[in-house]
């Protein structure tokens, strides 16, 4: 299987991962970074540094990686004389990042010699640790002029919380070497968006409520808690999925046209997206927001558990495993179109996809009007573009029939799509902050999502249960039933 075009290798780096020993690192960071070793873009005398509070030297931490890349790279990409090499560069120093009588000679010894590299330290550890970490890092002399850190999302669980992690940790590092990651941003369909709207001027001119009726993003999950119980009962749907990735999603699909492809350029016009949304609090939830939690039901041809059983302890929790809400955007582009938003778990199909509805026309030559035309965006599985079009049925007269414009954004036969985690730990390097959120990005959408929350504690009714396997709550439907909408599943049955 071949990849997309091949790219430059970046200079030699020194990268240190701090929670080196959790999923995240094992499932995405590793493999991550030993694709592009194998693709030629990582040099070989680079290094890679984990550090942990586990006892581990540097051969027990390796065998660690190396169950990692069995596990979550296919057999197809692995090349034993590869992995061998890639392991090479992986160390591992005993290491809590938070405390600073801790073994920081260690990390010191392990990245000696390389004080002009560049330095990426990934904060793949409890947002709370952040501050903390950083401030070691800068006291204790590791950052140079050419460090980034890394940020992991969640930043901060509400608005006042987020501002403190982008304090505590700008008070060591400048703006322009803090990499906040959305791994949505990363994903090659949600960078596609771009190029869809940017570069094709039919679809720019039609692109604002005149012809758009509504937006649709949806982000699905078969799985339930998966292990992650103490995680998600803490956090929920609306600050795991909506509060970052579906609404990263709906700034691209919003923004005007940026000045250029730089980043302040982009990020400039995601920014004014989000200030621009409609406030959502206590006074009008009912109208506009839908939450759910799972009970037991059937998903993937197994009976499964409710939300509650899958908690390690059992005990109630109002936690919403489901949020669907209709977002407003005050512009004169998007005046009186409604971005329907919604994620869940435990929903019967696996996909996030964007629907863009365009208004039915008027009837005309061929008799009754004709709905809207549907443009489709598949962000997963199967990266796809999909936009209906009528044509004449082939024969005698004007039978009209209705034939997908189907493109597929490469050919997974053929070309292995690189995960999104890939190209944003390069980019890190780099220095490339286009895909990453800002400081005041995160701020703006903690400030629209906080009054949410806010409205959700005073709410005595908590969430609607949902049955696993289903899409969600009746009043996921009925949000948009009040508009004479309805979600796409219920639209194609």
């Amino acid at each position: 299987m071949s990849t997309q075009t091949p790219l430059e290798p970046v200079d030699t780096f020194d990268y240190v991962i701090f929670g080196a020993t959790g999923d995240l690192t094992m499932r995405k960071l590793l493999p991550a970074l030993y694709r592009r070793f194998a693709e030629g873009q990582v040099p070989a005398d680079s290094r890679i540094v984990g550090t942990a509070r586990s006892a581990l030297d540097d051969a027990s931490y390796r065998d660690r990686a190396r169950k990692a890349l069995v596990e979550f790279i296919g057999a197809d990409e692995r090349n034993d004389d590869k992995v061998n090499a890639f392991l090479e560069m992986v160390h591992y120093v005993s290491l809590n990042g938070a405390e600073s009588d801790g073994n920081w000679d260690g990390l010191r010894d392990v990245l000696a010699g390389g004080e002009d590299r560049v330095r990426v330290f990934y904060l793949a550890t409890a947002p709370a640790l952040y501050g903390a970490i950083a401030a070691n890092l800068a006291g204790k002399g590791f950052r140079t002029e050419a460090s980034r850190i890394v940020l992991e999302k969640p930043i901060g669980t509400d608005l006042e919380t987020a501002r403190k992690v982008n304090e505590d940790v700008g008070r060591h590092f400048p703006e322009n070497s803090i990499f906040r990651i959305d791994h949505y941003l990363g994903k090659e369909a949600v960078q596609n968006i771009i190029a869809l709207r940017f570069a094709n001027p039919m679809l720019e001119r039609m692109w604002d409520s005149e012809s758009i009726e509504y937006v649709q993003i949806t982000a699905a999950e078969t799985v339930g808690l998966e292990g992650r119980g103490g995680y998600y009962d803490g956090s929920g749907a609306l600050r795991d999925m909506i509060q970052n990735h579906l609404l990263q999603v709906l700034t691209v699909v919003a923004m005007e046209r940026p000045a250029s492809l730089d980043a302040d350029a982009l990020r400039d016009e995601k920014v004014r997206v989000l200030t621009s949304l409609k406030p959502l609090d206590r006074d009008n939830l009912g109208a506009n927001v839908a939450r759910g939690q799972y009970v037991g039901g059937t998903s993937g041809g197994k009976d499964v558990p409710s939300y509650r059983d899958e908690l390690p302890d059992g005990t109630p929790s109002r936690t919403e495993t489901f949020v669907a809400l209709k977002a407003e955007i005050d512009t004169p582009r998007w005046k009186g179109v409604p971005f329907y938003l919604r994620s869940g778990k435990r929903m019967p199909q696996k996909l996030t996809e964007i629907v863009v509805q365009f208004r039915a026309g008027e009837p005309g030559l061929f008799g009754e009007s004709r709905p809207g035309s549907r443009l489709v965006i598949r962000v997963q599985p199967n990266e796809s573009v999909t936009l209906p079009l009528f044509v004449k049925h082939p024969g005698n007269g004007f039978g009209l029939e209705e034939v997908d414009a189907l493109s597929k954004l490469g050919d997974p036969a053929r070309v292995r799509f690189r995960d999104s985690y890939e190209g944003l730990m390069l980019d890190a390097v780099k220095g490339s902050p286009a895909l990453f959120v800002r400081k005041d990005e995160t701020e703006a959408a903690w400030r629209w999502v906080t009054p949410i929350l806010e409205g959700w504690r005073d709410d005595q009714q908590g969430p609607e249960a949902y049955e696993a396997g289903t899409w969600g709550p009746a009043s996921a439907r009925a949000l948009l039933e009040q508009a004479g909408h309805a979600w796409v599943e219920d639209i194609a049955a």
